[in-house]
């Protein structure tokens, strides 16, 4: 099972660790482009801060992230399971996670990422600001420019099993499931039963739940089918709507009684 997260916005802080190796991270075909978003963003930040700012998106109280990616290639460097933070990963609480659940996250976990494409939560990296929705002034868009090295590096990295797709809309861009691989796709909304509406806290709170009850339970589910059938053993009230042709994703509903 290969599950898609997206990253968190707010990081916790870069560790006392030894600086980043780009040739250390998983899914080395990724490493060129790493290098050419991380070369960039370091001219960029290093220059007019005005003009990284504006690129960036980020507002006057996160200006000091401009210096923050300025110093990327000597700032210390912790697993990015503990840089990123936010509701999904409070949810999920890689931490709190029993031994023989953290060595399944640490094959099944993949986080999509601006700066690196995606890393394993083992992976070792420094804390940055550098969201999927980001045009870089020489590299351009930066979900175009991760497209052809993710269609070269992630069928691999999906093997033969489910591939569970929780990325936001701004990350799942950077790479479709195609083909076979598509097939034994599933992405997920969370919804309010009464309403049927996504509720964007909630939604990310219960997708992290979701991972953190299949690490738990050990659950390995080949296919979307038996994910459906996993998920309502474990207590979770799912609509599925399997793919009306080849090539195309399965899509899961998980209903929620509650907002908390």
């Amino acid at each position: 099972m290969l599950v898609l997260l997206p990253p968190s916005e707010g990081k916790a802080n870069s560790g006392e660790g030894a600086p980043l190796k780009l040739g250390s991270l998983s899914l080395p075909g990724l490493t060129g482009a790493r290098e050419a978003v991380l070369t960039e963003l370091v001219e960029l930040c290093s220059g007019d801060e005005e003009k990284a700012r504006e690129v960036l998106g980020l507002s006057e109280g996160l200006r000091g992230e401009v210096a923050k990616n300025a110093g990327l290639p000597t700032a210390g460097t912790r697993p990015a399971g503990e840089i990123y933070t936010g509701v999904l990963y409070d949810a999920l609480g890689l931490a709190t996670l029993d031994a023989a659940a953290r060595r399944r996250a640490a094959g099944s976990l993949l986080v999509f990422s601006g700066l690196w494409g995606a890393v394993r939560v083992t992976d070792r990296i420094p804390s940055y600001r550098c969201s999927m929705g980001v045009k870089l002034p020489g590299l351009g868009a930066l979900a175009g420019h991760w497209r052809a090295p993710m269609a070269e590096v992630l069928p691999e990295a999906a093997g033969d099993g489910l591939v569970l797709d929780l990325r936001s809309s701004a990350y799942a861009t950077a790479w479709k499931p195609k083909g076979e691989v598509a097939g034994r796709t599933a992405t997920v909304r969370v919804l309010h039963a009464p309403t049927r509406k996504v509720v964007s806290h909630f939604n990310k709170a219960t997708k992290g739940r979701i991972v953190r009850s299949l690490l738990s339970e050990g659950a390995g589910p080949k296919d979307p089918v038996e994910l459906v059938e996993t998920l309502r053993d474990l207590g979770y009230e799912v609509e599925a709507e399997a793919p009306g042709k080849a090539g195309k994703a399965w899509s899961l509903d998980v209903l929620v009684e509650e907002i908390h």
